[in-house]
């Protein structure tokens, strides 16, 4: 465990600290935006919308819309401003319900797919940076291996190598988790949008009803 946390840390020793704190900074960034966004969306789109859907069914099947419109409109959920806008506009026709959907899915949106770019952004900044820190630690290795004696270099060019490894291995596994949360809050996202569009065709044509 000790010769592992060793290799790990070697990169932040001598002129290849620099880079290192960058991949840092980047990894750092993509954990921030990553929380920032499992918070938007599994918590501020609704964590029990089936439920919410449910309640609301209820309300209009017993022609309680005032208790619907109530029950939309105490939650900020993107799913119940949909709801609350078709209700509100019920009796004015299927085309100007649309129309306020559409108004609502083109703001909503924006927020659920907003930072998740950035992710991917992150994923190729911090492979790039590890890569550059390491051409640039080899570049440094051999420079040094010219000033120093022949018996010496073999032992030099390896701990060199650690060096410039260590650097390879932060790029990589920022890039990982930066991948990673882009495929999960992508789905996500992408999930929240299509619910937006199916709940909204389903509530429309059960208020028309």
């Amino acid at each position: 465990m000790q010769q592992f946390f060793s290799f790990i840390t070697t990169g932040f020793r001598g002129s290849g600290a620099p880079v290192m704190f960058v991949i840092l900074v980047i990894l750092f960034a993509a954990i921030g935006l990553a929380i920032e966004r499992v918070w938007y969306l599994y918590f501020k789109c609704g964590l029990n919308t089936k439920s919410f859907m449910n309640g609301v069914s209820r309300y209009l099947m017993a022609g309680e819309i005032d208790k619907a419109i109530k029950l939309a409109s105490s939650v900020k959920w993107p799913i119940a401003k949909v709801v609350s806008v078709v209700l509100n506009n019920r009796g004015k026709g299927t085309k100007a319900i649309q129309r306020a959907v559409d108004e609502v899915y083109l703001t909503e949106a924006p927020k659920v797919q907003k930072f998740l770019v950035f992710l991917q952004v992150f994923s190729n900044l911090s492979v790039l940076v590890g890569l550059l820190g390491t051409i640039y630690g080899f570049m440094e290795a051999f420079d040094s291996l010219a000033n120093i004696p022949a018996a010496q270099r073999a032992q030099a060019l390896a701990g060199a190598i650690a060096v410039v490894m260590s650097s390879t291995m932060w790029g990589l596994i920022g890039a990982i988790f930066a991948i990673f949360a882009h495929a999960i809050l992508s789905n996500k996202a992408d999930k929240i949008l299509e619910e937006l569009d199916e709940k909204s065709l389903k509530l429309i044509n059960l208020v028309e009803e």
